[in-house]
Order: C-alpha cells, then sequence, then structure tokens
C-alpha cells in the first residue's frame, strides 16, 4: 500500500513541476515495457517533456523520489536499452523539432526526439543528408542513435553517428547541464579528467584495433589527449547511462547527384564476405551483403544475379554515367560469378527494401520458426569478416540453431536473428551457454560485441570478456563519475543485469489461450502470434509515404504509439501476460487501442514479421462482449447482409428517406453511424436479380460471380459491367444458387466470429456443387475474407480451404481463364487506390498487367482509404478516417490530370472518394465494359 502512494506522489509531483504529458496508466506503462530486444521491464510511468527545463524538473523529481530514469526514443533498441523500471522520458512526443540547419556550415542542430527522415527531408534541397541510416531511418530518432551510436549502410562511407556530432547539451541526473563538444570544447563532470589520466596505459592498449565499428563499452579512448578529448564522440553510444541528451548539433555530408547500385552473387555469405574488404579501395557507399535465406518470396529473388548470397554496393557520382562507371568497375573487382549494375532508382529501392526488411524477415527462419535478437550485431575487422562467418556458422550447428547472417559487410558488420528457446528454463540456459561461446569467438577474432546497436543488457555482462576485468572496472568508475546516484539506465552497460533474466517471455501464460482462428502460421497459439511482433516499429513511419504499402493508417492519422501495430502487439502481450493490462480479454486499455485499427490488414503483408492485427483485433472482440452490450452498429454495419436483404424489396423508400435530414438524423444515431456520414443509396435492382432475369447461358460455366454484399445491394453496375467483360473475353459465367451466400466479413469485421463462422458454414453448403469452379470475387475485402478468414475459421472443413483456393479477382480470372483476350485500348492515365486488402493478400499484379495491356498508364497510391468497410462509417471514426484519405488518397486524386481514370475496385475506396471529395471512381471492369460497349455501339 505504501508503495502505490509513494508512486501516486511521484505522479503528483510530476504533473506539477512540468508542462509536458505525464501518464502512469496501465496503457502508457504497458506500451514502454519492451524495446525491440528480448527484455522486459515495467516502468513507473512515462513522461512526455516539452522542452529542456522540462527534461530538467523531471529529473528533480525523478531524484527526490530516488527513482531511475530512461531516455527513450522510438524504441527500435535491440539489446534492451530502452526499457526501465523507473519513468521513462518519451522525446517522440514534443521535443522533435528541427533548431537550425546550415547549409553553408553544413550543420543540424536537432532535438533527441527529432525522427532522422525529417532531418533527410529537410536537408535534401541543399544536396545534404545525415550521413549514418540505419534500416529504421523511417521512424528513428536522433537522441536515440546518438545514445546507441547508430550506423548504418552508408557508415563505409560516412562513419558512425559519433563521427557525424559537433556538439552535444546533456543534463546529467544531478541536475548538471552540460555542453560536450569536439577538440578539448566542452565540458565534463569533476573527476572525469582524473580517472582518465590514471589510466593513460590501460585506455591507450585496452581496445582492440582495426574496427571500424567497435561501439561496446565506453570510447575512453576519445577522451585521449591524442585523441583531442573528444567529449562528444565520447558521449555517443553511452547509451542514456551519463547524461539525458536534450539538444545535438550534427554535421550533415554532401549526397552524390547520381546513384547506382552494383549487385554481386556468390556461392554463399563466406564468399561474398571474403570479396568485400577488397572493395574498400573503390570508395563505395555501401558495400551490403545477404544471403539467400533471407529472401522467401521467390518473385523477389528475380531481379537478383544467380547466387546463394549478394553484395550490395552503392557508388556514386556527378552524372549517372560515372555513378553506373564506378559501379561497374565494383563489379569488375568483386570476382563474383554473376553480377548486374542497378542504375534505374525504381529499381534499386526495391532492391533496398529487401535489405531494409531483413530486420523483420529474419525474425523467422526459413521453416517458420522464431528467431530472435541478442547477438544481433557483432562486428570484427572486415578481413576477418570472411572466416569469422565459417566459424559462426559451425558454432550454430554445433548448438543446433538456425540463424540467417546479413549486414554491413563492408564494416565487418553481421546481424543475425537465432532460433533460440527463450521460453523454456532449459532453452534460456542453452541461450546463456551459446552466448558465452559467440563471445569467446567474436574476440578470437579481434572483434567487437557490439557493432551497431549497443551493449544494453543483451551483452554488457560479457564485456569482460572483450575488455578484460581491468578496464571493464574503469566503464563503472565512468558511470560512478558522470551518474553517482545511479538514477539512468540502472543495469545496462555498466554493472549491467545478466543477460537471461527479465526477458520479456517468461511473464506469458503456460497455457495457450482457447481462441477462434487456428492462426495456422503460429501452431494454433495466440501467444506465438502476438509475440510475431519484435519491435522493429516498421508501423511507425511517419512523413511522406511512397510506394503501395499501407500500414499503419491509423498510426498515421494520429501519431500514437497505442495506435500502431506495435503499440496494439505490446499491449496484447501485456494483456496476456496480465501484471500491468490485469483484465484479460475484457482490457479497457486494449479495445481503446483496437478501436481506431481500420483492419485494412496491411501489417500482414507490409510488417516484416507479418503480424496480422486484423486478426488479432477480431479474436479480441470476439472474446470481449460476450455478456455485454455491443456497440450499435457491430449490430447494424457488422450484421449488413441480412438487413440489406430484408430493406432490398424497399429500396426506393429507404433511398428517399435517406435523402431527408430529419428523418436520417435519428436513424444514424440509432444504427451508431457517424453523423457526418452520408447513407450509401440502395440499388432500385440488385444484381443477383438482373442476372435472375438473364436467358440461361449455353453449356457449363467457366467460373462464377460471387454477388458479395456491396456489389449485390449498392453498386450491381460493377457486377454486370465485369460479367460483360468476361463473357466478351469467352468466360462463361454464372452467379452461385442460394440467395444467401455471404463470405461473412461484416461478421467478421464487428468481432461476432460465432455469427460468422455460422453465415460461412451456410455459404459453404450452397457452394458445394461447385466447389473447385473458378470464383470471381469483385470486392477485395470479400476476395480477402474467403481466401484467409474463411479457412482459419473453419479448419476442420476441407471446403473451406477448397473454396479459398478458388477465390479470383476480376483480373485474375481474365488472365488465367482468358490470356490470349486482349482488353481494349483506352490510352489515358489513371489515378486511384489499391485497395489495402487486395494488396494485403491477394496481389495487385494481375490488375497492373490488364491496366498496361488497356493502355492504362501511372501508378494508383497505396495506403487506406479510411473508410474500411465499417470502421468509417462507425460514430467516433470519422475524424481518423478522412486523415487516413488524406494521407494518400486525396492528394493521388488531387495532383491526377483533368483526362485520368479514377479507379478504385474496393466499395469502400470508391464510396470515401465520392463523400469527402465528390469524385466518382469506377471499379476496372466498369471502365473496360464502357469501352466495349463503345466500340460496339460505333461498328
Amino acid at each position: 500500500m505504501a508503495e502505490r502512494y509513494a508512486v501516486q506522489d511521484l505522479a503528483r509531483d510530476l504533473r506539477h513541476a512540468l508542462r509536458g504529458d505525464v501518464d502512469f496508466g496501465a496503457a502508457a506503462r504497458a506500451l514502454a515495457t519492451m524495446d525491440a530486444s528480448n527484455y522486459r521491464r515495467v516502468p513507473l510511468g512515462v513522461v512526455a517533456p516539452r522542452d529542456a527545463d522540462d527534461v530538467a524538473a523531471a529529473l528533480a523529481v525523478c531524484r527526490e523520489h530516488s527513482v531511475p530514469v530512461v531516455a527513450r526514443g522510438a524504441g527500435t533498441s535491440i539489446a534492451g536499452q530502452a526499457t526501465g523500471t523507473g519513468v521513462v522520458l518519451d522525446f517522440t512526443r514534443h521535443m522533435r523539432g528541427l533548431l537550425d540547419l546550415d547549409p553553408e556550415a553544413r550543420t543540424a542542430t536537432v532535438q533527441p526526439g527529432l525522427v532522422l527522415d525529417r532531418l533527410r527531408e529537410a536537408a535534401r534541397p541543399y544536396g545534404l543528408t545525415f550521413g549514418p541510416d540505419p534500416s529504421t531511418h523511417s521512424r528513428c530518432t536522433l537522441g536515440g542513435m546518438i545514445g546507441n551510436n547508430a550506423c548504418g549502410a552508408h557508415s563505409v562511407a560516412w562513419g558512425t553517428t559519433a563521427d557525424n556530432v559537433h556538439g552535444l547539451g546533456v543534463l546529467t541526473y544531478t541536475g548538471e547541464a552540460l555542453r560536450l563538444g569536439r577538440d578539448g570544447r566542452g565540458e565534463a563532470p569533476a573527476g572525469l579528467d582524473d580517472l582518465v589520466r590514471s589510466h593513460l596505459g590501460l585506455i591507450r592498449t585496452g581496445y582492440p584495433p582495426g574496427l571500424p565499428r567497435r561501439i561496446s563499452g565506453y570510447a575512453l579512448d576519445a577522451l585521449l589527449p591524442e585523441h583531442g578529448k573528444d567529449l562528444a564522440r565520447f558521449f555517443c553510444g553511452s547509451e542514456g547511462t551519463l547524461g539525458v541528451l536534450t539538444e545535438a548539433t550534427v554535421r550533415l555530408v554532401a549526397v552524390p547527384r547520381a546513384r547506382a547500385l552494383a549487385v554481386l552473387g556468390y556461392a554463399d555469405e563466406s564468399a561474398a564476405a571474403e570479396a568485400a574488404a577488397g572493395l574498400l579501395p573503390h570508395g563505395p557507399l555501401t558495400v551490403e551483403g545477404m544471403a539467400e535465406d533471407l529472401i522467401r518470396d521467390p518473385a523477389a529473388r528475380e531481379p537478383l544475379p544467380r547466387g546463394g548470397a549478394w553484395l550490395f554496393v552503392e557508388t556514386g557520382g556527378a552524372t549517372e554515367a560515372e555513378a553506373a562507371a564506378r559501379a561497374a568497375e565494383v563489379l569488375r573487382a568483386g570476382g563474383a560469378p554473376d553480377g548486374a549494375v542497378v542504375t534505374d532508382p525504381a529499381g534499386q529501392r526495391a532492391l533496398w527494401r529487401l535489405r531494409e526488411d531483413a530486420a523483420g524477415t529474419a525474425t523467422r527462419t526459413p521453416d517458420g520458426a522464431e528467431a530472435w535478437p541478442g547477438w544481433e550485431d557483432c562486428a570484427v575487422p572486415p578481413a576477418r569478416l570472411g572466416p569469422y562467418l565459417r566459424d559462426f556458422r559451425a558454432l550454430l550447428a554445433e548448438h543446433g540453431l538456425r540463424g540467417t547472417p546479413y549486414g554491413h559487410f563492408g564494416d565487418g558488420c553481421v546481424h543475425v536473428r537465432i532460433g533460440f528457446d527463450l521460453v523454456t528454463p532449459a532453452g534460456v540456459r542453452a541461450f546463456r551457454r551459446f552466448s558465452e561461446e559467440l563471445a569467446d569467438l567474436v574476440v578470437a577474432h579481434g572483434g567487437s560485441l557490439s557493432g551497431e546497436h549497443g551493449d544494453g543488457q543483451a551483452r554488457a555482462e560479457l564485456l569482460p570478456k572483450m575488455y578484460g576485468e581491468e578496464l571493464v572496472r574503469v566503464f563503472g568508475a565512468v558511470k560512478d563519475v558522470w551518474d553517482p546516484r545511479h538514477g539512468l539506465n540502472p543495469g545496462v552497460l555498466a554493472r549491467p543485469h545478466r543477460l537471461d533474466e527479465q526477458l520479456r517471455f517468461e511473464v506469458l501464460p503456460p497455457e495457450r489461450p482457447v481462441v477462434a482462428f487456428t492462426y495456422p502460421e503460429d501452431g494454433g497459439d495466440f501467444r506465438t502470434a502476438v509475440r510475431r511482433c519484435v519491435g522493429v516499429a516498421k508501423c511507425r513511419a511517419e512523413g511522406p509515404a511512397q510506394g503501395p504499402g499501407v500500414m499503419c493508417p491509423s498510426f498515421r492519422a494520429t501519431g500514437e504509439e497505442q495506435h500502431s501495430t506495435r503499440g496494439r502487439a505490446r499491449l496484447l502481450h501485456e494483456m496476456l501476460a496480465g501484471e500491468v493490462v490485469e483484465d484479460g480479454w475484457r482490457s479497457p486499455e486494449v479495445r481503446e487501442a483496437l478501436d481506431l485499427c481500420l483492419a485494412c490488414k496491411g501489417c500482414r503483408s507490409d510488417c516484416p514479421a507479418g503480424v496480422d492485427m486484423a486478426t488479432y483485433k477480431a479474436e479480441f472482440l470476439h472474446h470481449y462482449y460476450p455478456g455485454w452490450v455491443r456497440p450499435a452498429a457491430h449490430y447494424t454495419m457488422g450484421g449488413l447482409p441480412g438487413w440489406l436483404r430484408v430493406a432490398a424489396p424497399l429500396a426506393p423508400l429507404l433511398n428517399a428517406a435517406a435523402g431527408v435530414r430529419a428523418l436520417a438524423a435519428p436513424a444514424k444515431r440509432v444504427a451508431g453511424i457517424a453523423r457526418e456520414r452520408d447513407i450509401p443509396r440502395l440499388a432500385r435492382e440488385t444484381f443477383r436479380t438482373w442476372a435472375a432475369r438473364r436467358a440461361p447461358r449455353e453449356g457449363v460455366p467457366h467460373a462464377y460471380v460471387w454477388p458479395d454484399t456491396f456489389t449485390n445491394h449498392f453498386t450491381p453496375g460493377v457486377g454486370r459491367a465485369a460479367v460483360a467483360v468476361l463473357e466478351a473475353a469467352g468466360v462463361r459465367v454464372e452467379l452461385p444458387q442460394g440467395r444467401r451466400v455471404c463470405c461473412g466479413l461484416t461478421y467478421v469485421s464487428a468481432g461476432r466470429l460465432d455469427a460468422a463462422r455460422k453465415v460461412m458454414g451456410r455459404t459453404l453448403d450452397a457452394m458445394d456443387p461447385v466447389l473447385g469452379q473458378p470464383l470471381v470475387v469483385l470486392e477485395p475485402s470479400c476476395a480477402a475474407t474467403l481466401r484467409t478468414d474463411l479457412p482459419e475459421l473453419l479448419p476442420h472443413d476441407p471446403r473451406a480451404r477448397a473454396l479459398a483456393g478458388s477465390v479470383r479477382t476480376f483480373a485474375q480470372a481474365l488472365e488465367e481463364l482468358a490470356p490470349e483476350w486482349r482488353p481494349p485500348r483506352l490510352d489515358r492515365p489513371v489515378a486511384g487506390q489499391t485497395h489495402c486488402h487486395q494488396h494485403a493478400v491477394l496481389g495487385d499484379g494481375a490488375e497492373r498487367r490488364l491496366r498496361e495491356r488497356a493502355g492504362l498508364t501511372g501508378e494508383l497510391s497505396g495506403g487506406c482509404c479510411g473508410l474500411a468497410g465499417n470502421f468509417g462509417f462507425e460514430r467516433g471514426h470519422y475524424a481518423v478516417s478522412a486523415a487516413c484519405a488524406a494521407d494518400r488518397l486525396l492528394p493521388a486524386v488531387s495532383a491526377a490530370p483533368p483526362e485520368a481514370e479514377l479507379l478504385a475496385d474496393g466499395f469502400s475506396c470508391r464510396t470515401q472518394l465520392a463523400q469527402l471529395a465528390d469524385r466518382r471512381a469506377r471499379h476496372l471492369a466498369e471502365v473496360l465494359a464502357e469501352e466495349l460497349e463503345g466500340g460496339a455501339s460505333s461498328r
């Protein structure tokens, strides 16, 4: 009881002292229990300071209460250094400013919460950038990069973060405000100079030579007289254990006007590693390596040269020709059996995405087993990398472990996630034994335990193997000088926790939760599904989005961690643990976080670890509501197919009523529909009714066209157009028999999974006679539900898998059933959006090819329209729904030329455009059918 009141007093005092946010609630604490490592520590609360004065005030209060403090940026640290048991300072909410950018001096002054890509965007117009660029560049913060001395792919050209820092503003736990500079400039705590002077010999001889990526331990050698007493460099990589960063001045570098990419294919990663060091004299910008077991998608391998491993070597130049010539020179020097030079920017981006996603892809071994960080980034001298990798592979085999190395081969730095068993006591003991032996192996090759991400808790315990006991004792003395009360990030780097304690898996329940979905890729275990999220936080990417990606629209709209895929996964993890989030499946914290999940399924494809939050949301709602009254929208829009069957005969009357404000407003209130929304008009004649009036077709159908709820009741013209095009292509089609066939989408979206299974069971009964025939589904969300949710909710009915396997999109059906058919030429540009479910589950390759054959040029935008089925219509969701549309869809349509054809195959996307932009978009089938009809009438 006394401890609880002490925490309440701490929270009260912080609220009185700060202008920033103070949150000691269960959700805020749960979101900060983990970073991207294997470790978990529960904080007392989270503080988001507004400025340096707030930071000083927070430190003063925590000092008075003897509570430790942990500084946190994006929480992507892989060694556990962004978690703690005291107060977490979250710099990503307010202290994220770019204070100054001087293109003449090539410097920028930033606050610690500024995301790296925001700095790079601001510097780009001046031909400048910040050199270090870890793969998390779209979400990592400058403060986190300085804390861990982050590096990235371009460090062979531009160095580590420590090489690019001019000056730092720092607050110590005891309240000192220090300015740390280079070349002997700056202030240090009393006693630091004496400590260095008394250990000059040890410091001069204690650090291994020839290591461009030596990140482990404190960089005391930067304080040597011959190195200019470089306080700023020394502070980089101290992992928040010495002071709290409030401001930094960093160096910017000139960006080459042109770049090219040499991709070299080798037999295996050791051969690639041995070639890497020999390419450094050619002045490359990057020398990155990865092996074939990280390329899981056969289509992704198509642009790669033949081989079992590859080097990605980027070159720069004043012109494209110069950059390409340098890449060709690298190709000749690399001695690779196969290789290619890529000059096309789009092609380069596609290849780099393979490399950047490796941090998430590597979280699963090729056979689907879990793999974990902990030995993520050891580094050896580049010339030793080949032999080290062979010995490393042998050590893995000796311990019966699997891992997939990749990384910064030009710097001798290797990333790898390993299939440790971190759940059972025996597995944890094996993890410790392997860690100790691997540390010995790294040191035997003259390497550093950390080559990029810092020591944290994962490796700091083993630093005596690298530096010796005496130098590590000096590290402890350094900590005492800077932080005598041990209030900053205790247990990290100096006097560390054991590497096998505080693991995040040990709090999960021993028994599997009983769930509705089967989670086939996670062995049917919801705990394993939730563990997929390892915290790399690709879902937290912000700023101008490009490409076809979708994830994560609610985070992009709100900027709130709890509304990111990672945040929701963390809350589900804590729900299962039951320590911070105490109400299990009835947790209000989880319910609130999932409320703004659009169930877009973008994370299913875009998350490198394959988290499927749409399914987790449906699962949670299924457990949350039994015995409780659901929101009205769950009954109305969640049961939409049933209501529309009743409403169809009354379509003219209901449409008229919907146009009368006095009638529509109370109807929307009762139905749980947002007042800002217009109620879509019902079709006077359904798609099914039209199909029933058609003359019978001769012969056996080649395919069946699915009469989904939206096409049937709202946009039957899409169905009629699809039938017309398919038949023009020589494909005989019919509609399935049975008037109640339904995919169950709306029931799944509302978490009404028992009802969904009943609906799906009736559908399988109706479809039984034609199972195995191609099923053309025009609505992407319905196609995705049939493809994924149906077999996962009815796993024991083989008909579910058969029906799922028969699903085709409109374009896929044409490509498969009429491969020789040539569509009419439209020869105009397109704009619009690829449906999020299409992107995530079905893929849009066939659609792209069909558009190309029809002369429809240009790309559709990625992202999510924000309507997302029920979501955008539900009361309380309108603002977020509109913000999602404003992120990608609306700008793409606004920027389109007047003659552009607006395409959106999803009913939600078309409705969102009509209601927010007063623009009419069409299904691709409608566009083709119109051209066919016009061509026929003109002949």
